[in-house]
């Protein structure tokens, strides 16, 4: 069993704020219960208070999930407390909205790997596992509440699926933009309308960035997801692997 470690779930919103964001802080909730009796414990603390967002208070976190964060969350002192975190070989975990946050900092954007620009009406689409043997795509949670929305989600089978969503296009390709980005799932565009990146959508990826690790999702627009095994095992596999718990 590894040492414990402590999570801060960080779910301000300035701009537009998703009604999903109790969903969210109860579904990561759920997973750090359940980490107390497995290999890897770690615990949650939440909060919308920036102040926190000090070098002395960050330096008690293994990983920061900044949950739907949205417009300008930090100020210059805080985004700094951030950056040390970072630097220091701290872990962030990114979900959905967090690429509508914090828009002005390219250092930011850099963590992020993606600034979201708009997207269109929520709809069905066609998803692409395209690093099935990463340590966040092979992560299991326990049973969560409610059913699965896939058919089938097998991850030692499973390359495709769909998942409704809202489907993010980005300032500019994540892929092209960020040359580290290690891009996990992709959606076709042809599964759906209103995409503008071409054959290559990416969607979800992680990467070791400025002496720490980031992993960022755009899924999760919806409270179905967070009581979701697939994406919450994605949500567990980017945990462990920002708190250099998993390696790959």
């Amino acid at each position: 069993m590894s040492s414990p470690f402590k999570m801060l779930i960080f779910s301000r919103t300035v701009l537009y704020r998703h009604e999903s964001i109790p969903a969210g802080i109860q579904g990561l909730q759920r997973l750090a219960a359940a980490s107390s009796t497995g290999e890897n414990p770690f615990s949650a603390d939440t909060t919308e208070d920036p102040s926190v967002f000090t070098p002395a208070s960050l330096a008690a976190y293994r990983v920061i999930v900044l949950l739907q964060c949205s417009g300008n969350v930090l100020d210059d002192s805080q985004l700094d407390a951030l950056k040390g975190f970072v630097r220091s070989g701290g872990g962030v975990v990114a979900i959905h909205c967090a690429s509508y946050a914090m828009v002005s900092s390219e250092w930011y954007a850099g963590l992020i790997g993606g600034v979201f620009d708009n997207h269109p009406e929520p709809q069905l689409g066609r998803l692409k596992v395209e690093n099935r043997d990463h340590p966040i795509m092979t992560c299991r949670c326990v049973q969560v509440h409610g059913d699965s929305r896939s058919a089938d989600k097998s991850q030692e089978a499973q390359t495709e699926l769909t998942w409704m969503d809202e489907w993010y296009n980005f300032k500019a390709h994540p892929r092209t933009t960020y040359n580290d980005l290690n891009v996990l799932l992709t959606v076709d565009e042809e599964s759906y309308k209103g995409g503008v990146h071409g054959e290559d959508h990416p969607i979800a990826w992680c990467q070791t960035f400025d002496g720490g690790r980031s992993y960022y999702t755009s899924l999760g627009h919806f409270d179905e997801a967070y009581e979701d095994e697939w994406f919450m095992g994605q949500l567990l596999g980017g945990i462990l692997w920002t708190a250099g718990v998993a390696q790959n």
